[in-house]
């Protein structure tokens, strides 16, 4: 983040542009934020259907909060648990097809959490190439080791298992229902129908699926048509379409029941979920279900927003269309040249670099909601292609570092 910091700064101070790092707004996440007086039009929110800011949701956060107060105060196995924690943990369940649910306050350590509880020194997880780095940060803390496949791709994986698999104890394939940075929807039923063939568990991240994919948007489970038992572990978060905080895992009764007590990243040696963040999603599943025209905004939104950037001639990489729509723009200066240039415009997108992607696949992303007006992504679609534009004429810009 340093050098990243230190490449915005150099735009900033050779053009004379707006730095979009910390950018410090004065508004909630929504579509139109205020800052330094101005309204922008975001895309750097992953507010997909546009709850964080909702009345119900945000009425739901403060009963929660009168009620139980700012913190849990404790991990939920000694004095931390309250009934919204179950509460929550059901209906998931409920949802994924699945025994039980665990929530938890943070995705990142979900992740990481999970990962370190289930593998040791003697096992491996087989990932994704485009894998999350939180779960890169769980097989580190396990002290297991890390193969990677070529993202999505069932072939790669089974070459890779027919070689290390016998190496190893406990293997762990792990992938994404909709990965993050590139838009891409992760091949979960192939993938696990492989994994199954070499005795592999199998962990999905649906951190921005839930609430995004399938017909009710209960994930990529629902648009594949799975059964809840075709994957070991359903792993998601509350602060993506539910417009909270925090994380979730479901699956089989024993293994979430042996997480809770267990499982010290997560569970054991951690404070419960503030109550407001369990009150907030709660009601945010209560819209999912009673207005399911939001999810149909977000992909009309997103199915617009690629045309547009395609008939500009831009480069979307190996996105799909979906509600997260990568720009490639190769090289940190010039991406946080273009990300600065919007944001003089009046748009908000982030520019992204490494450690976040590989050197050479420098992007500005933008997140797609279903509050986005057809307005405002022809107008960020005309400006973007004139920011790349401009920032294709410019002089070789060297390296930040």
């Amino acid at each position: 983040m340093a050098n990243k910091r230190a490449t915005i700064a150099a735009v900033h101070e050779q053009f004379g542009m707006p730095n979009p790092v910390f950018l410090t707004r004065e508004s909630p996440n929504d579509t139109v934020i205020r800052w330094q007086g101005r309204q922008l039009v975001n895309f750097s929110a992953y507010n997909y259907l546009g709850l964080a800011n909702h009345p119900k949701v945000v009425q739901a956060a403060k009963d929660a909060l009168d009620s139980y107060g700012a913190s849990a105060s404790a991990s939920r196995i000694v004095a931390g648990e309250i009934p919204l924690y179950a509460e929550l943990e059901q209906r998931l369940a409920v949802m994924y097809d699945v025994d039980d649910a665990m929530v938890t306050t943070s995705g990142y350590l979900t992740n990481a959490g999970v990962i370190g509880f289930l593998l040791g020194s003697g096992d491996v997880a087989i990932c994704d190439a485009l894998i999350h780095r939180s779960v890169s940060s769980g097989v580190r803390w396990a002290g297991a080791r890390q193969l990677t496949f070529r993202h999505n791709d069932p072939e790669s994986l089974r070459s890779v298992l027919r070689m290390a698999r016998g190496n190893f104890d406990r293997a762990l394939v792990v992938l994404e229902g909709h990965y993050s940075m590139d838009g891409t929807i992760g091949r979960v039923a192939e993938i696990a129908q492989v994994a199954r063939e070499f005795d592999c568990a199998v962990m999905v991240d649906e951190a921005h699926s839930f609430g995004v994919l399938g017909e009710s948007g209960r994930g990529v489970r629902e648009q594949a048509g799975l059964a809840g038992d075709a994957v070991d572990i359903w792993m998601g978060t509350l602060s993506k379409a539910l417009g909270s905080c925090g994380g979730f895992v479901a699956g089989d009764a024993d293994l979430i029941g042996a997480m809770k007590v267990c499982a010290p990243g997560v569970a054991t040696l951690s404070g419960g979920p503030a109550p407001s963040t369990i009150g907030a999603a709660l009601a945010a599943l209560d819209i999912l279900d009673r207005e399911p025209q939001r999810l149909t905004r977000l992909w009309a939104n997103a199915g617009l927003f690629h045309t547009l950037l395609t008939e500009r001639g831009l480069d979307l990489g190996v996105s799909q269309g979906t509600p997260i729509c990568p720009v490639l723009i190769p090289q940190e200066l010039r991406v946080g040249y273009v990300a600065s240039r919007l944001l003089q415009h009046g748009i908000y997108a982030g520019p992204i670099s490494a450690p976040a992607v590989p050197p050479g696949g420098e992007r500005v992303r933008f997140f797609l909601t279903s509050e986005h007006t057809t307005d405002q992504l022809h107008l960020a679609a005309d400006q973007l292609a004139d920011a790349v534009s401009a920032a294709e004429k410019l002089p070789d810009l060297g390296d930040a570092s």
